[in-house]
């Protein structure tokens, strides 16, 4: 838990000068830009991509007023950073009560996610997009004690407006990806300048750590990856109930937050096994629901039927897909599926989280590109709570030994719930390397 001592050239007067005027320029043309972000938004809206009830929320305006009292604002991208800031937001809020706490995402389906699971009393919004403009606005507005940042959101914009009103900012996760490092050595004076506005780095792993130094951060701790803090994903238990019986025992799978390309493997994969497994179910599961439409006409062009959870479409014996196409229901796939493929991983993407699976008692199988889970995924891999495979080809053949093999199938199952729950404390020790600063503002 000690902060890391710094191993990286310090940043000299050519450095900042050079990142002062990349970030004026940033600035200057982020305000040229308005009309152009304004109208890219309004076709982000056309799509489904923005929620036009809280348009006005993304240029910094907000939709309710700002408690009284000191704020903390946790900012997470999309749906996974912002599950894994539910368990901190439930130990801020029984730790640290004289905190109002404020969590900014920017996709519609994190904030869908957001108005199920968050606590009463907790506020959702949108984040403003980096224009000066909206970020004087929206800190103007909710002028937030501490910033919780999650993994690597270096909008320019506004971590420096943020930290010059003087909002304490912590990178909580901190991540750099291998190569999101090999782009920002060569802008380090940038990065550097960056990193600076935290008065804390909390990273997610070694590498993280290490990296992140190299790159300027001060005061880099390594308490762990947040996302093994959260609790297994939930399930409607009635609902759990009905779906079982309407399986009537088929054998199953699930393809877990895909990525186009990889729901037509899916589908290929169910051709090649449905002879060998008698009435099989693939559950797929897309990363992006609102690709569902897609989806369903690209398997449909392979001759399978599918049924749309979106729609209602009950499970019938001829069915061959289940398009699980809704928000906030994966825990009810993983229950209902003991072999699951994690996708985002046959494609080069980077992988989705295989430890909600392994919470779920379910045999892991994912794609060789895993490098936003890379140190957990080799560890699972190496502990034979996961396998990676290569290719649909291998895909096909693991799900099908995984249906035959029990031994198999549970060993893994066993080997991934032992590996979760060696995961635990890593909330414990963010919490704890958050104390001081949250106690200096509680004393001022």
């Amino acid at each position: 838990m000690k902060p890391r001592a710094p191993e990286r050239p310090a940043q000299g007067p050519l450095g900042r000068a050079l990142a002062c005027g990349v970030f004026a320029l940033y600035k200057a043309l982020g305000t040229l830009a308005g009309p152009a972000i304004r109208h890219y938004l309004n076709r982000r809206r056309k799509r489904g991509r923005e929620d036009p009830e809280r348009m006005e929320e993304r240029f910094g305006r907000p939709g309710v007023a700002r408690p009284a009292g000191p704020l903390i604002w946790i900012h997470g991208a999309s749906v996974g950073e912002a599950q894994s800031a539910l368990p901190l937001i439930e130990r801020l809020r029984r730790d640290w009560p004289g905190f109002s706490i404020l969590i900014t995402t920017g996709t519609v389906t994190s904030a869908r996610l957001m108005a199920k699971r968050l606590p009463e009393g907790v506020i959702h919004q949108f984040v403003p997009v980096d224009l000066p403009s909206a970020v004087n606005r929206f800190l103007g507005h909710w002028h937030p004690e501490v910033g919780l940042i999650i993994e690597s959101e270096f909008w320019p914009n506004l971590l420096r407006k943020a930290a010059w009103r003087g909002t304490r900012l912590v990178l909580v996760n901190g991540r750099i990806s291998p190569d999101s490092y090999r782009g920002w050595r060569r802008a380090r004076p940038v990065i550097a300048e960056l990193l600076s506005k935290f008065s804390l780095v909390l990273a997610r792993s070694p590498e993280d750590q290490e990296h992140l130094t190299a790159l300027g951060a001060d005061n880099v701790i390594c308490p762990g990856n947040l996302k093994a803090a959260a609790v297994p994903l939930s399930a409607d238990t009635a609902e759990l109930a009905r779906l079982e019986a309407a399986l009537d025992g088929r054998a199953r799978w699930l393809a877990a937050s895909t990525h186009p390309g990889e729901d037509r493997m899916a589908g290929e994969i169910h051709q090649a096994l449905r002879d060998h497994l008698p009435r099989l179910l693939t559950l797929l599961a897309p990363r992006h629901p609102n690709r569902a439409e897609e989806v369903r006409r690209e398997l449909e062009t392979l001759g399978l039927n599918v049924a749309q959870r979106s729609l209602g479409e009950p499970i019938e014996p001829g069915i061959d897909i289940y398009l699980a196409d809704t928000i906030g229901e994966m825990g009810l796939w993983y229950r209902l599926a003991t072999v699951v493929f994690v996708g985002g991983s046959l494609v080069p993407h980077g992988g989705q989280n295989v430890l909600e699976p392994a919470k779920l008692d379910c045999a892991i199988l994912s794609g060789p590109h895993t490098a936003n889970f890379a140190r957990m995924a080799a560890e699972m891999a190496a502990a034979g709570a996961l396998r990676q495979v290569d290719s649909a080809a291998a895909l096909t053949a693991a799900v099908a030994e995984l249906h035959e093999n029990a031994e198999l199938r549970n060993g893994m199952i066993a080997a991934a719930r032992s590996y979760a729950d060696t995961q635990a404390g890593v909330l414990d020790r963010t919490m704890e390397a958050l104390a001081p600063l949250l106690r200096e503002i509680v004393d001022l």
